[in-house]
């Protein structure tokens, strides 16, 4: 059997559906292949001038350099309200119709399309679009990804596959994402052995990078609901660690760059003058201060403001404390979006580097 419709799907939310599908686009348009993207079901849209897009559709419009066009790459939002009203009347939203109708016009432009899913195996089961249903609507084979592991790995993909067998969907390949460097080996072999014995391929295992993790001061914004005070332009800035003003001098900081300041107003200037005896002690020039969250009310110094401007570092006020700010940061899932073309550099070479996919490609081209 040939798949020139591959489905990316995976165990549960934030395991690396994403980055794998970028890994496996680049791989096959590296082979002279041309490769189409679609998102069919999205949760999380973005307006754009012919209508709402997913915004990993979105994405990949840039990253393909294709020119997006919602009904065909990213064919059902599942906005709010939606599942509401399609419980109601279902027959007024002709979901697999416009699926269907991408998936054509898709299939006469490319070789093969890579459709990314959604979130864990059963979401979109509320309106008949669990990402198995959609996999079976378009007679696609599967590729599942899994976060690192092995006695959770295997019963994760133990469940989640019986989803895609329940409707006779093959699960052509699988790829462990996101697994410690020192335990590559035995989650290689090991989830390897009970793969062979489910009669599933192992395409690969990812290691885990630190950097593709790294959240941007706008996803910080967003996660402290803050407000921005200056260098709004340099929002794009990202995050290596995070200090509290009153535990500088601790110096448990992995690193002295991209760092995070969070501080009340009163103690900024404090905070400033800790963090350069700091660096001092520790041999090196200075900090670099990607970001600065402060909290409370109190006016900030003129020369606190003229520091802030000349070193080009974006500050957000924001009503929680710090520690409410540093756990809300904590709990924040990173994910690559159009803001972080660094992370789709790492995540492409990572695939290409630790992922075989020749098995798929000899699908792909066998007709």
């Amino acid at each position: 059997m040939n798949y020139r419709r591959i489905y990316v799907a995976a165990t549960s939310q934030h395991v690396g559906k994403t980055t794998s599908t970028l890994g496996l686009i680049s791989t096959l348009r590296s082979q002279g292949l041309n490769v189409g993207y679609c998102k069919p079901v999205g949760q999380q849209f973005i307006d754009v001038a012919e209508g709402r897009a997913d915004k990993d559709a979105v994405l990949f419009a840039q990253y393909m350099g294709f020119e997006l066009q919602p009904g065909i790459h990213s064919p059902v939002i599942l906005g709010k309200g939606t599942t509401k009203e399609y419980l109601g009347n279902p027959e007024k939203f002709m979901f697999p119709d416009k699926i269907l109708k991408a998936s054509k016009i898709l299939d006469k432009q490319h070789d093969v399309v890579v459709y990314e899913g959604t979130g864990h195996p059963g979401v979109g089961s509320v309106v008949d679009l669990s990402n198995a249903d959609v996999a079976k609507l378009l007679d696609a084979g599967v590729i599942m990804v899994v976060e690192g592991g092995i006695g959770n790995t295997i019963d994760r993909l133990k469940m989640s596959i019986a989803v895609f067998e329940q409707q006779n969907v093959p699960i052509i390949g699988v790829i462990i994402n996101k697994v410690l460097k020192s335990k590559m080996e035995d989650v290689s072999n090991f989830v390897g052995i009970k793969l062979e014995q489910m009669g599933l391929p192992l395409l690969g295992v990812i290691p885990y990078e630190p950097e593709l993790e790294l959240p941007l001061m706008v996803g910080i914004l967003n996660a402290v609901k803050g407000k921005v005070l200056y260098n709004e332009d340099y929002l794009d800035n990202r995050i290596e660690d995070i200090i509290a003003g009153s535990l500088i001098d601790l110096e448990e900081l992995k690193s002295s760059e991209n760092l995070l300041l969070i501080v009340s107003v009163k103690r900024l200037g404090d905070a400033l003058k800790r963090l350069e005896k700091v660096a001092k002690r520790r041999g090196e020039k200075d900090f670099h201060i990607s970001g600065i969250i402060v909290t409370g009310h109190s006016e900030i110094q003129q020369s606190h403001i003229d520091f802030f401007l000349k070193e080009q570092i974006p500050v957000i006020l924001t009503e929680l404390d710090t520690y409410e700010s540093v756990v809300k940061i904590s709990r924040m899932e990173v994910k690559i979006n159009t803001r972080t073309p660094w992370k789709i550099v790492k995540a492409v070479a990572l695939f290409r580097q630790h992922i075989n996919i020749e098995p798929v490609i000899s699908r792909t081209l066998s007709h």
